[in-house]
């Protein structure tokens, strides 16, 4: 049975840090990845960690973001660094078992979520 189970988050200042991670269970995923969902806001692409090793970010969080997994362990995590209030939402850990991208509807499993808030 597939099971997918965040933590990390909370609350931090703007221009802060934060991370979050991922631990799945039941088997090996080709790509997992992170989005972000708000109130009233359909979810959104954050970064995809394929079994490639390449990473890629979607571009409001590139070069502030970064994803990294550890097959070893099934594990991923996101360090967030020079956070914004916009950063703010429920982020969620997504797994693929073929090849995933920016798209939600590629993703098999899905894990609960964590809150993350900037502000000050």
């Amino acid at each position: 049975q597939v099971h997918l189970v965040e933590s990390g988050g909370g609350w931090v200042q703007p221009g802060g840090s934060l991370s979050v991670s991922c631990a799945a269970s039941g088997r090996t995923f080709s790509t997992m990845a992170w989005f972000r969902q708000t109130p009233g806001k359909d979810r959104e692409f954050v970064a995809a960690a394929p079994l490639t090793g390449s990473r890629y970010y979607a571009e409001s969080v590139k070069d502030r973001f970064t994803m990294s997994r550890d097959i070893a362990t099934n594990t991923v995590y996101l360090q967030m660094n020079r956070l914004k209030p916009e950063d703010t939402a429920v982020y969620y850990c997504a797994a693929s078992m073929a090849w995933g991208d920016e798209a939600p509807s590629k993703y098999d499993y899905w894990g609960q979520g964590t809150q993350v808030t900037v502000s000050s």
